[in-house]
C-alpha cells in the first residue's frame, strides 16, 4: 500500500490519558528522561491505536489541523498515529510530517524547575520524546517536509534549533482562518513563504469558522471558548477577547469524542466562567448550566473534567458554585476523602493564584481579579477557596516564582497566603516565571532555579508538603521518602543549590517544625510568628483560612460585592488587566 502524503504525530507524553488527571500528565513530562523507568512502568504512556494502526486519541490541537486537511484530502492521504508506528506510516510518498509541539525544549513553566532540580543539563521526558520524534530513522530515510506547529513551537525559534531539527516551517498562531491557503504554499515548497509563519491575532477566526473536530481528542477535550481579555501580563491567551463556542458546536464535539471510545469530555477554556459571558465578564450561569446537562446527556458520557477558572467569580457570586455543582461533582473521576459528595467525589479546576504579593499582582496580572483590586486577592483567594471547598472543589492551584522584580518582601507575602491555606483543599503548585512567546512580558528575564532564594525555597517546599498531606491523608510521611531527601541534599541538593534548600527541604521531608523553625519564615507549631519577625496582618483582615470560613471577606463588603451592577464597558473591564 502507498504511504500517505501527510501524517500527523504528537510525543507519547502530550497524548496520554494516564490517570485521567491532565495535571499529572503535566508534571510526567517534567521528569529527567535518565530517571524516567523508575518513575514510571511501561504501560504509562502506552497510547492506544485503531487495528489499522491510526492513533486513538491526541492532543486536540492536532486533531484540529487533521479536520482541516480532510476538508482538502482523503482519510487515506491523512494518516494521525504515534511515534512508535512512524515506520508503518511515513514512506517515499509522504511529503509532510506535522508534528504537535506543546513543550519541545522543556522549557515552559513546571518543566523548566522540576526537570531541573536534578541538574542543569538534564533533558526532560517531553524534550527527549519530540527529539526521537524528528530524528527518527524513517524521517531520516524519506525526507518529508517537517511543519512543527502547536503552543511551543516557539521555543524551537528561540533556541535556534530549527536547521538542527532539519525544521522546514514553523507556523505559531491560530490558524484556521488561513489554513487552506496556507498548506498548499507549503506543499508546493513555495520560495515567497517564510521558515516561521507567524499568525496575527486579527487573522483569528471566527468561532463559527471553526470546524468540529472528526476524531477524538486525549482526554475528550472540547473547546468551549478562546480567549480571556483579564490581561494578564504573562499569558497569550489574557490578551485576546474572550469568544464562545456555539452549544450546537460543542455537543457536536463530544458526540465526536464519544463515539470512538471518551467516556470522558474535558471541558477546554482559559475561564469556564467566561463561557457566553454577560457584559463586565459576568458568570453566565444558566448558559453553563445548559451546557453541562446537555454533555451529560450525550450517551456515552460519563465524566466531565473541567480546566481552568477565575476566583474572583466565586466570591462575587457564590450561587455560580452553588448552582454548578450538581451537574460536576456526581460526573468528576477525582475522588478524595475529604470530600462530603455520598461517592467521595470532587471537581478539580485549574486556577492561577500566581502570588500572594498585592505589589506584584497590581503590576502583572490586575485583571484577575476584577471586580476587586490587588490588595483584596488574599481575601478573594481565602474567601473563593472556602466557598469551593464548601462544595467539594478542590482546585489544583499554581503559583509564579520568580516574576521580575520579585523581592524577598514579596515572597513573604505569598508565604503568608500560603500560610493561610493550609487547612484547604487543594493542590497547590509552584513554577518558574517563563517569558512566553506572544505575551506583554516575552521579552523580560525568566526566572533561574540556580538563583531561588532561601525564602523562595521554603514556598516551593512547603507547597509540596501541603500536597503531599491531602493526597497521602495526613501528616505522615513515607519512611524510605524521608530517608531519600537528605540522601538527594547531601549526594545533590547542596552541590546544586547551596545550604538555602537544606530546611525547606527538611520540612517536605517530614522533620517536625519545632526542630526547624528557627532557620524558616512559616511557623507551623502553632506560633503564627517566628523570631525573624513576620509581619502581622492588618486588624481588618482575619487570619487563617478557618477564620475567613467563619467571618467571611471583611474586606469586601455588601455594597463592593454588588458594585458591579452599575455600568461599565467591556472595554473599560479589560483595562482593568492592562
Amino acid at each position: 500500500m502507498a504511504s500517505p502524503l501527510i501524517v500527523l504525530t504528537a510525543s507519547s507524553t502530550e497524548a496520554s490519558e494516564w490517570n485521567h488527571s491532565i495535571w499529572q500528565q503535566m508534571m510526567s513530562a517534567t521528569v529527567p528522561y535518565k530517571f524516567s523507568k523508575t518513575f514510571f512502568n511501561k504501560v504509562t504512556f502506552a497510547n492506544e491505536s485503531w487495528p489499522d494502526g491510526r492513533a486513538k486519541y491526541v492532543p486536540n490541537g492536532l486533531r484540529m489541523v487533521e479536520t482541516l486537511l480532510l476538508r482538502e484530502y482523503a482519510e487515506v492521504e491523512v494518516v494521525t498515529c504515534y511515534l512508535d508506528k512512524l515506520d508503518q506510516f511515513v514512506g517515499p510518498e509522504t511529503k509532510v510530517l506535522a508534528i504537535h509541539a506543546h513543550n519541545p525544549l522543556g522549557i515552559s513553566y513546571a518543566t523548566d524547575v522540576y526537570a531541573k532540580i536534578f541538574g542543569e543539563n538534564v533533558m526532560p521526558l517531553n524534550a527527549h520524546e519530540f527529539i526521537k520524534i524528528v530524528t527518527h530513522p524513517v524521517i531520516k530515510e524519506y525526507r518529508p517536509k517537517i511543519v512543527v506547529g502547536g503552543p511551543g513551537a516557539w521555543q524551537l525559534e528561540r533556541a535556534g534549533r530549527l536547521d538542527e531539527f532539519r525544521i522546514d516551517y514553523l507556523i505559531d498562531g491560530e490558524i484556521e482562518h488561513v489554513f487552506s491557503d496556507l498548506f498548499k504554499r507549503i506543499m508546493r515548497a513555495d520560495p515567497s513563504l517564510s521558515r516561521v509563519i507567524k499568525i496575527p491575532k486579527e487573522m483569528q477566526a471566527p468561532v463559527e469558522e471553526i470546524p468540529v473536530v472528526r476524531h477524538r481528542s486525549t482526554f475528550g477535550v472540547v473547546e468551549i471558548t478562546r480567549g480571556c481579555g483579564r490581561g494578564c501580563q504573562f499569558c497569550s491567551p489574557a490578551t485576546k477577547v474572550g469568544r464562545s463556542f456555539p452549544l450546537a458546536h460543542i455537543l457536536d464535539s463530544v458526540k465526536v469524542n464519544a463515539r470512538e471510545g471518551a467516556t470522558e469530555i474535558m471541558i477546554s477554556s482559559e475561564d469556564m466562567f467566561l463561557y457566553e459571558q454577560l457584559p463586565n465578564f459576568e458568570t453566565n450561569v444558566p448558559a453553563l448550566e445548559e451546557l453541562f446537562r446537555n454533555i451529560i446527556a450525550v450517551p456515552g458520557v460519563e465524566t466531565i473534567q473541567t480546566s481552568h477558572i477565575t476566583m474572583a467569580p466565586v466570591v462575587k457570586d457564590p450561587t455560580v458554585i452553588e448552582r454548578l455543582s450538581p451537574l460536576l461533582v456526581p460526573y468528576s473521576h477525582v475522588q478524595h476523602k475529604d470530600s462530603t459528595h455520598a461517592d467521595r467525589r470532587a471537581v478539580d479546576p485549574i486556577i492561577g493564584l500566581e502570588t500572594g504579593s498585592s505589589r506584584l499582582f497590581n503590576s502583572y496580572m490586575k485583571g484577575k481579579a476584577y471586580p476587586y483590586k490587588a490588595h483584596q486577592w488574599r481575601d478573594v483567594v481565602l474567601k473563593g477557596m472556602e466557598i469551593l471547598n464548601r462544595h467539594n472543589w478542590f482546585p489544583f492551584c499554581t503559583f509564579i516564582i520568580g516574576l521580575p522584580g520579585e523581592t524577598d518582601e514579596d515572597t513573604k507575602q505569598s508565604l503568608d497566603l500560603l500560610y493561610d491555606l493550609r487547612h484547604a483543599k487543594g493542590t497547590f503548585v509552584p513554577t518558574f516565571f517563563v517569558p512566553l512567546e506572544d505575551t506583554r512580558m516575552e521579552k523580560k528575564e525568566g526566572a533561574k532555579l540556580i538563583e531561588m532564594t532561601d525564602l523562595q525555597w521554603e514556598f516551593f517546599f512547603t507547597c509540596w508538603k501541603y500536597n503531599m498531606e491531602f493526597w497521602n491523608g495526613g501528616t505522615r510521611v513515607n519512611a524510605k521518602f524521608s530517608l531519600g531527601v537528605p540522601i538527594y541534599y547531601s549526594m545533590l541538593g547542596k552541590k546544586l543549590f547551596g545550604d538555602g534548600i537544606k530546611y525547606p527541604l527538611w520540612r517536605f521531608a517530614g522533620v517536625p517544625d519545632r526542630l526547624i523553625r528557627k532557620h524558616m519564615y512559616l511557623d507551623f507549631t502553632g506560633h503564627k510568628r517566628n523570631r525573624k519577625g513576620m509581619a502581622p496582618f492588618e486588624k481588618e483582615i482575619q487570619p487563617g483560612f478557618k477564620n475567613v470560613r467563619e467571618h467571611g471577606l471583611n474586606m469586601i463588603d455588601a455594597v463592593q460585592l454588588h458594585h458591579v451592577q452599575r455600568p461599565l464597558s467591556r472595554e473599560a473591564a479589560t483595562a482593568a488587566g492592562d
